[in-house]
């Protein structure tokens, strides 16, 4: 197989990029040799209009020169996790107390079942920019040990003291479904996203973001709520199996991504804090909509809710997530041309980095020519498309010094991904 450029050339070959009087250390147009091209250094950094016009990426002669990357503290990870830990210790031992090491163990491998289809369709919907691993294990950690063991105190605190108040037993089920289970389950659920947010803003960059952190917590949550419903009523296991895991595996998802929804809103906002108003408004939807979905199961009415009105709004959840990944792609693409314009991407370069086709056929360019070919191309197209977000960030409002840090790291990532991709290959011995 000929190595003729970063994807198939009768598909997808570009129109050189345009050059300029200064063209110097700009990507360079197809050779003769089917090659994709280099940049070369220059005696002048290229640079960006608009918000970054004043600060070049890259200085010092000869760019790009690799930047040191600085030492990122792990301590919200690490307490976020420790937290569920804990939670999940306490909610265990809370489990097994009920329904012994068999039924406990029967319940997990159950309920593991929706939260693999759920975690699935999570890592489809963040395909363009895949969220930081650690980060993601921190929100299930929170799902699963924090919000639960936070739920169940206060649902519980909240059925005693409408018992204590009305005396009614059936009062304190009704009003502890409807309104207590959805006023602390969404609470507890949304800090979760919202401590993400505010304590790792740089990786929260719009609405998508807001629904892949929401919907991992949402899973969590929902995943150890199942392991304890299949306890409590394993006399009709069945029964609740295909209720929970089989009809509603995205229930809480749907209902927390309101919250990241509006979260995402905010992260692209001018002010720094919008989501002062814009977190209450998500977290109020997110709560009215779970206490329908209650609702609808104490008035014997859910399989009519859940045809009529559940189903549908489902459907236009995932209109929704498509509408938003196209949305992420333009912002991709925008971006980047913006960045070609001076001189950092090559048109077809733009052009590949916006189609998950064109990605995929760079990559297997890459491995044709080697690991480390094809270790740069996947650094490669990450490194662009976190640069694009971070121009995104810089035009709502949030040029600061870690915008620009940020920038400049990952521009010179990007051309030191290229020089790794278009080196040739290694010959063999």
């Amino acid at each position: 197989m000929s190595s003729t450029g970063p994807w198939p050339p009768h598909e997808h070959r570009p129109a050189a990029p345009h050059e300029g009087p200064s063209s110097a250390g700009r990507p360079q147009p197809w050779d003769a040799s089917g090659r994709p091209p280099t940049a070369g250094p220059s005696a002048t950094t290229p640079t960006v209009t608009g918000p970054f016009a004043t600060t070049p990426a890259v200085t010092g002669p000869g760019w790009p020169q690799p930047v040191q990357r600085r030492t990122t503290t792990l301590v919200v990870e690490i307490v976020g996790i420790a937290l569920g830990l804990a939670g999940v210790v306490w909610m265990l031992s809370l489990i097994l107390s009920q329904g012994g090491t068999a039924s406990t163990v029967v319940a997990g491998l159950l309920a593991f079942v929706p939260l693999v289809g759920v975690v699935a369709a999570v890592m489809w919907v963040d395909r363009w920019e895949p969220e930081p691993r650690m980060l993601l294990v921190t929100a299930l950690a929170w799902g699963i040990g924090v919000s639960t063991a936070v739920s169940l105190v206060f649902n519980e605190l909240f059925a005693l003291s409408v018992l204590t108040t009305t005396g009614s037993a059936v009062h304190a089920s009704v009003l502890g479904t409807v309104i207590g289970a959805p006023l602390v389950e969404e609470t507890a659920k949304g800090v979760g996203v919202l401590l993400i947010f505010l304590l790792r803003r740089r990786y929260f960059d719009g609405p998508v973001d807001g629904i892949v952190y929401a919907a991992v917590v949402a899973a969590g949550f929902a995943f150890t709520e199942n392991i304890l419903y299949f306890v409590q009523f394993d006399d009709m296991l069945t029964e609740v199996f295909v209720s929970r895991a089989i009809q509603s595996p995205f229930a809480h998802v749907t209902f927390t991504a309101l919250i990241g929804i509006a979260l995402g809103f905010a992260s692209r906002a001018r002010s720094r804090y919008a989501w002062l108003w814009m977190f209450p408004v998500g977290w109020l939807a997110a709560t009215m909509l779970h206490a329908v979905w209650n609702g609808s199961a104490v008035l014997a009415l859910y399989d009519v809710l859940y045809w009529v009105f559940q189903v549908p709004l489902f459907a236009a959840g995932i209109v929704l997530v498509v509408w938003l990944r196209n949305d992420e792609k333009a912002t991709i693409g925008n971006r980047l041309t913006e960045y070609a314009r001076a001189g950092w991407f090559a048109p077809y370069e733009v052009e590949m980095l916006t189609s998950f086709q064109g990605r995929r056929a760079a990559r297997r360019w890459a491995a044709a020519r080697g690991a480390r070919a094809k270790d740069a191309m996947q650094d490669f197209q990450e490194a662009a498309t976190s640069l694009a977000y971070t121009r995104q960030r810089a035009l709502s409002g949030r040029y600061d010094v870690g915008t620009r840090r940020d920038e400049k790291e990952l521009l010179a990532a990007v051309t030191r991904a290229r020089d790794g991709f278009t080196a040739p290959p290694a010959r063999r011995a």
